[in-house]
């Protein structure tokens, strides 16, 4: 592994993690914002889904940008907007401003999700772009390792609004990143067949593209699993189990300890049973996994420690689905790569959305939502994979 290999992950990885490092560092202050604005806690909650929905929608609009002026120009733009709605949620008066300024956060923050993941497939396809894409989920679940635990001591010295600039100083430390250490990975010469006509021309071939939907749906779904959790589980584990925010961080973070560490065996497993194979088989796991923890549960056995075990299995295994679905997803794809992105993190994240939204309608303050919640998503995954995933070549070459 190349000094310059390793450098492209780190830095990748922390533009990813920008957007979703306003999200789990502000969790554990939900309840107090709830208190401090005079809001209910389903409507505290709609600051969470309106990042969520510009998060996932502005992603349609980053990817062609992204094709035509190049990759830098709008991450300039998507993170230097992430920086000044940072400001306005931290000055935010009441839950109105705060849900507003939090959209226009999520507007800036697509751009480091989206964008990223086409420069992987500017510079490799197969097993290289895998082990790339595993590398940037190293330094990407940086954020939901540090973001809770950064978020609890940021909450108790500075207050909630604390939190929102120190995001805005990752923001700008993002855009010293880009500025200075990542070059251009789509040249002019490259650009030239781009245009807005091309985007969507592009868009449609895409969703006519039965490969590439299913793909991306798998992904998408993994991810709903894992942000029902991320919505539900400060209310689940500080109200319902009694935690404090700092124990509700470092529970958070186990999470995303298992999810990384496992992520970064899919280049020698991919290279051993091919992309495909081993997406299929863990697929398999993470629904038996998530499947079996709603049906302990619901049968009485509901104790905290039971729960964090199933799911740090659980996410663990989705360590390696969610790279592998991303790759295959995009290895077709390389004249329109930023438009496929796009699309894709559209589709991950307006899944999660409704996974979300039907969730909070049947939570009652338990755990049982949250863990049903989580186990149709992997069991959503593994019957789509199963349905339409079939006998494709493995990819294994790398270039």
């Amino acid at each position: 592994m190349t000094t310059s290999f390793l450098r492209t992950a780190i830095i990748l990885g922390l533009l990813s993690a920008i957007g979703p490092f306003a999200i789990d560092m502000y969790l554990p202050a939900l309840p107090s914002i709830g208190k401090d604005l005079g809001a209910e806690n389903h409507v505290v909650q709609l600051s969470l889904l309106s990042f969520f929905i510009s998060f996932a929608l502005f992603q349609l609009v980053y990817g062609p940008l992204s094709d035509i002026w190049g990759r830098k120009a709008p991450l300039y733009l998507g993170i230097g907007l992430f920086a000044v709605a940072s400001i306005g949620c931290a000055v935010a008066s009441d839950i109105e401003t705060l849900i507003a300024f939090r959209f226009l956060q999520g507007i800036g923050g697509a751009a480091g999700m989206v964008i990223p993941r086409a420069v992987v497939r500017d510079m490799h396809t197969g097993v290289q772009a895998a082990r790339l894409m595993s590398l940037l989920m190293l330094v990407f679940s940086i954020s939901p390792i540090l973001a809770p635990l950064t978020g609890s001591a940021v909450i108790e010295f500075y207050g909630w609004r604390g939190v929102f600039y120190a995001v805005m100083i990752a923001a700008i430390i993002g855009l010293i990143l880009l500025s200075t250490q990542l070059e251009e990975t789509r040249p002019k010469e490259h650009r030239s067949d781009s245009t807005v006509a091309s985007a969507m021309a592009a868009y449609r071939l895409l969703l006519g593209d039965r490969n590439f939907l299913t793909l991306a749906f798998i992904g998408g779904l993994g991810i709903s699993s894992f942000l029902v959790y991320l919505a539900n589980s400060p209310f689940v584990l500080i109200d319902h189990y009694g935690l404090t925010p700092t124990q509700y961080s470092f529970a958070f973070s186990i999470n995303a300890v298992s999810f990384f560490a496992v992520s970064q065996a899919t280049g020698w497993l991919g290279e051993r049973f091919g992309l495909v194979r081993l997406m299929r088989m863990a697929v398999i796991l993470f629904a038996l996994t998530m499947v079996s923890m709603f049906v302990v549960m619901n049968l009485g056995i509901n104790q905290l420690p039971v729960m964090a075990a199933f799911l740090f299995v659980g996410y663990g295994v989705l360590g390696l689905v969610i790279p592998t679905s991303a790759v295959l997803a995009l290895e077709d794809h390389g004249e329109i790569a930023g438009t496929a992105s796009a699309l894709m993190g559209t589709l991950h994240f307006v899944t999660s959305a409704v996974a979300m939204v039907i969730t909070s309608i049947f939570f009652d303050g338990t755990a049982l939502p949250m863990a049903a919640g989580i186990a149709l998503c992997a069991l959503a995954a593994f019957l789509v994979t199963q349905a339409t995933i079939g006998r494709r070549r493995p990819v294994v070459a790398a270039e």
